[in-house]
């Protein structure tokens, strides 16, 4: 994806629970300062991975390094600059939100002391800040999670599941804080089962399934035009299901909708296929690419919805 060191590198990474595995041979690696979505069903490893990740769980094989540090023997510069939300945030509800973050910082010395205001504005608790945090929605402690994050200064920000108990105001919120924290060019790595705001706010995204990946790219890619399937909108349907039946290289023709969907064998075709239909008689109105949804992706990738957290 980029020639410049990526900010996470993972090789060949394992783990196992018993008999049961988790991840399998896995290796990733995510640029520096882009929005990247983790997407698999439950049970297919991503919270395993992100605990690997973060020096939480040792992986039985594999190399994980963030920055350049691999996290077993230099943990401390590997995650000097990590934040990162891992499951459901927690804190003490008796604390209010401000001394929440105080506490964290309190080990971070006096520039993370300084931050806590600004990064309570940033997420839209300032005026909330006082509260104890025991009287605060689930959407409020996530984005308190998001501010305690933000004390590290971080290069890097690790969220699992960040859309949980957020309204649509709060998660329109988390995208515009993503957008900002990319722009910012800090990198932003998105686990989630939300498609439809994967495909919102991430550049990348890496598909794993049953603790293996299966696809992994820029975004635009996996759910661009397709080379080989076309809509294809004309005046006379029959009369194209009749030319479109003699095309060697058309594989399937179909009404679908208002169209019809057609399937080349061969993708080169298709940069032809308005002129061959015109030659033939056909009044052509438009010819589409078939763009699939990330969720169309995902379905085609992944086996099966996991019965259990991994």
């Amino acid at each position: 994806m980029t020639t410049a060191t990526p900010l996470i590198h993972l090789r060949g990474v394992s783990k196992s629970y018993g008999p049961r595995t988790a991840v399998s041979d896995l290796s990733l690696d995510v640029p520096a300062g882009c929005a990247y979505g983790f997407l698999g069903h439950n049970g297919a490893g991503k919270t395993t991975v992100i605990r690997m990740l973060l020096g939480l769980t040792p992986p039985d094989a594999g190399t994980v390094h963030l920055d350049g540090h691999p996290v077993d023997s230099d943990r401390l510069a590997a995650l000097g600059r990590v934040g990162a939300i891992v499951e459901e945030p927690r804190f003490h509800p008796h604390l209010t939100g401000w001394e929440n973050l105080r506490v964290v910082a309190a080990v971070r010395g006096p520039q993370a002391l300084r931050r806590i205001g600004p990064a309570l504005e940033r997420v839209g608790l300032a005026d909330r800040a006082r509260d104890r945090v025991a009287t605060y929605s689930q959407g409020m402690r996530q984005r308190l999670g998001i501010a305690r994050c933000l004390l590290v200064d971080p290069k890097l920000i690790v969220l699992d599941e960040p859309t949980n108990g957020l309204d649509p105001g709060g998660i329109l919120q988390l995208r515009q804080l993503v957008a900002a924290f990319v722009a910012e060019g800090r990198t932003v790595f998105v686990s989630s089962h939300v498609l439809d705001e994967i495909e919102r706010v991430c550049q990348y995204v890496a598909v794993i399934d049953r603790g293996r990946l299966v696809a992994e790219g820029p975004v635009a890619e996996l759910v661009g035009g397709s080379a080989t399937e076309y809509d294809l909108v004309c005046r006379d349907q029959q009369a194209a299901l009749t030319v479109l039946s003699t095309h060697p290289a058309v594989t399937s023709a179909a009404p679908s909708g208002g169209a019809i969907r057609v399937t080349l064998g061969d993708p080169r075709a298709g940069t032809g296929l308005v002129t061959w239909l015109v030659r033939s008689g056909v009044d052509v109105v438009s010819l589409t690419p078939v763009r699939h949804s990330l969720e169309d992706r995902f379905l085609s990738l992944t086996s099966r919805v996991g019965d259990q957290h991994a």
